[in-house]
């Protein structure tokens, strides 16, 4: 007779906790992505499809049918979406506060370890694309020159952003969050965003991060489908692209010679981040080289393991079906 699987503890409320704070650190971080992390914890399909009847529900309180929107509210796992957000938004506000001091007084070095994880977000996008061919490998190439030289245009960060900023911003990091291998906050950095993001949630400036919330919530009711559909019809195309995005945008994280760009406090300009030059001295190249290997160490490891886990996981189930 076959034993009854116990999931007291990997479906309760405090794993999906858990879950959403490994999200939540993986987001604040440039290069990781929350997807990925929900991809290889297992509830990245159910957060989507959650969050897809939760955007319908919205959906249905706007065209005032309020009958079918209490249906499809009732549809929505409280249980697992509740626990799980709060625990990416719990996350993400404690590390934003370490992130900005450490990006204000150690910007070479951070971009290196942010340049690190990205990269590792690259090797995890090409082996998502299941099928390679010239056109696709044409697609990352074009992309990825294309953003290389448009960054060339970037100031940095954005200095006074204004609410329409915020707006934007919200619009363009939240649509990571359906696809695995992008990071919403890599987005922000690119766009020169993230340093304000950051700085909106340590300071509690409630306005900024309405509208931020704003954009987020309109960008995640028409990307679930959006994406959705694309993904479907033309993931391997739609991954190429994404995937010379973020080769192109390691621009922005070269660590020499300004590392991701700062705001200048003294003299209240934007010190240029996409810029491109060489280390000057040997404490200027080791660590930002160093923490790049670290970030790129410590996620290979963690995804090692994930897979090792998944792959034992399915080994037991095959028996246990026996």
């Amino acid at each position: 007779m076959r034993k009854p699987k116990d999931t007291h503890f990997t479906d309760g409320k405090i794993a999906h906790f858990l879950r959403g704070v490994f999200m939540g650190l993986a987001d604040a971080v440039p290069g990781v992505s929350g997807g990925t992390i929900a991809l290889l914890l297992g509830v990245y399909d159910r957060l989507i499809e959650n969050i897809g009847s939760l955007t319908t529900c919205l959906n249905d309180v706007l065209k005032r049918e309020f009958r079918q929107s209490w249906v499809k509210l009732r549809t929505v796992e409280w249980g697992f979406l509740f626990p799980l957000l709060l625990g990416v938004f719990l996350a993400f506000g404690v590390l934003a506060h370490f992130i900005e001091k450490l990006l204000d007084n150690y910007p070479k070095p951070m971009a290196g370890l942010f340049f690190g994880l990205v990269v590792v977000s690259i090797l995890i996008g090409l082996r998502m694309v299941t099928e390679w061919n010239y056109r696709r490998f044409g697609y990352m190439i074009a992309v990825g020159t294309a953003t290389f030289l448009l960054l060339a245009l970037s100031s940095g960060q954005t200095q006074n952003p204004s609410l329409i900023n915020f707006f934007i911003g919200g619009l363009v990091a939240i649509s990571a969050m359906v696809l695995p291998g992008i990071s919403g906050s890599f987005l922000l950095l690119t766009i020169g965003m993230y340093a304000p993001v950051i700085e909106a949630i340590n300071d509690r400036e409630m306005s900024e991060l309405m509208v931020f919330g704003l954009g987020a919530v309109i960008s995640l009711g028409v990307s679930v489908r959006a994406l959705g559909w694309v993904l479907n019809r033309y993931r391997d195309s739609l991954l190429a692209c994404l995937i010379g995005l973020m080769i192109g945008s390691l621009r922005v994280l070269w660590p020499w010679p300004n590392g991701v760009g700062v705001v200048s406090e003294k003299e209240d300009e934007i010190i240029k981040g996409t810029a491109l030059a060489w280390p000057e001295h040997f404490n200027d190249f080791l660590w930002p080289v160093l923490l790049a290997f670290i970030g790129f160490a410590l996620v290979s490891t963690v995804l090692r393991y994930e897979h090792k886990s998944r792959a034992r996981a399915s080994t037991r189930s095959e028996e246990s079906s026996i």
